[in-house]
């Protein structure tokens, strides 16, 4: 169902996240510089989005999103510009500025496990980055690896690509600085993390840069990435950063490698849906079944503690 929010025009509606282009409420007119960004409580897993909601999630991601951007504020400018947001959505919305985005998912992991592992499993690399021998699932890395992905369009999957592959896409000067900066976003991020209670394995982040500092479109429309300097064209971080649903958080007491790792994102529910219990066939082409109250219930209570763990705030739903 999508949400009408008045004064507001529906832009585009994602997997858990909807934008909407504000009204000036004097003159009706479009306002292009900044966008409203409303979280659901809708979750997704392995490219679907699930039927069933989990409660309060799109509030405890934004009041994450908005601690992490304060964090991490001496390393990267973001996109927030404002909280003070219409009634319907407030406590799981943001306004922030229209930015065009970068066309690769930003990854860096700072553990081994996931798509990752298998990768390493087969190759001995990551994304091209060649890792030392001997390593197993939840093995801590010497250091951030930038492991960047395809952006692909909703319904397929992102595909792992090179730093190489990354500068083809963007230029070099761009692409470095987008590694440099996740891998800095991670590494702060499992700092500060890693002392209260929770290691943060991976991340995935996005960048946008403010339409005006970009070179006009190619004729395609497209903008040519390649021309863009980024000492001369501010870098800003977008979207959300360092949650349960753009992370791996893991529970920093019971880490062992050498075996899953207690979690407090999105993989308590994704273990129920590829275990027996849920009768879904992960390769067949029909969609996930509803979740349990019981996977609902454990999925919010971990991003819950996850928040409550980092910031030091109890998390109270909004009314």
């Amino acid at each position: 169902m999508t949400l009408t929010v008045p004064g507001h025009e529906l832009l585009y509606s994602g997997k858990v996240r909807g934008l909407y282009v504000p009204s000036d409420p004097r003159t009706g007119e479009r306002d292009d510089t900044r966008l409203l960004l409303v979280a659901s409580d809708r979750i997704s897993a392995y490219d679907h989005v699930l039927r069933t909601p989990v409660p309060d999630k799109g509030a405890i991601l934004t009041r994450m999103s908005l601690w992490w951007f304060d964090q991490l504020a001496d390393l990267v400018p973001h996109h927030v510009v404002s909280t003070d947001v219409p009634d319907e959505v407030r406590g799981r919305a943001v306004y922030v500025r229209r930015l065009t985005m970068l066309p690769v998912e930003c990854v860096a992991r700072a553990y081994l496990t996931g798509g990752g592992l298998a990768e390493y499993a087969a190759t001995g690399t990551v994304s091209g980055v060649r890792l030392p021998e001997g390593l197993v699932d939840g093995s801590r890395l010497p250091e951030p690896v930038f492991t960047p992905s395809t952006k692909a369009p909703q319904g397929e999957h992102d595909q792992p690509i090179s730093l190489d592959r990354v500068r083809d896409l963007v230029g070099p000067a761009l692409a470095e600085r987008v590694r440099d900066l996740t891998v800095a976003i991670l590494a702060r991020g499992d700092e500060i993390a890693s002392g209260r209670g929770i290691l943060i394995a991976d991340t995935k982040v996005e960048f946008g840069v403010d339409p005006a500092d970009l070179p006009p479109p190619g004729p395609d429309g497209r903008t040519d990435w390649r021309a863009v300097d980024p000492d001369r064209a501010e870098v800003r971080l977008a979207d959300e950063v360092l949650t349960p649903d753009s992370s791996r958080f893991w529970r920093a007491r019971d880490w062992e490698p050498g075996r899953p790792q207690t979690s407090y994102d999105k993989q308590v529910l994704r273990d129920w849906l590829t275990s027996p219990a849920s009768g879904w066939d992960r390769a067949s082409d029909t969609p996930p079944p509803a979740l349990p109250p019981d996977v609902v219930d454990l999925t919010r209570s971990r991003y819950v503690e996850a928040y409550e763990a980092l910031t030091g705030q109890t998390f109270h739903p909004t009314a």
